[in-house]
């Protein structure tokens, strides 16, 4: 077993507590916070399945990391704009 295995499993569990944090504060009382905790999550989430696409060779897990970096902060601007009161004509 090689160091750079160890190293990623060792990322993997380290991420699998932070995921486990994130959760903790999207149960916030605040909007804000909540929105910082999913955003923080999809990333959390998105590292993981690069991780395992590493590890054991799972070809989708890419595109799925992909897809949620890239529709989490669309999304969250999306929200942030509806909490706003929606985008102003004129």
């Amino acid at each position: 077993m090689s160091i750079l295995l160890i190293s990623e499993y060792i990322l993997l569990g380290a991420l699998a507590i932070f995921a486990i944090a994130c959760m903790r504060i999207v149960t916030r009382k605040t909007i804000g916070m909540a929105l910082v905790g999913a955003s923080a999550l999809s990333i959390a989430v998105a590292v993981i399945l690069i991780l395992v696409q590493n590890i054991y060779q799972i070809g989708f897990c890419k595109d799925i990391a992909t897809a949620l970096v890239l529709l989490g902060p669309v999304g969250t601007i999306a929200f942030a704009t509806v909490l706003r009161g929606g985008i102003d004509d004129g």
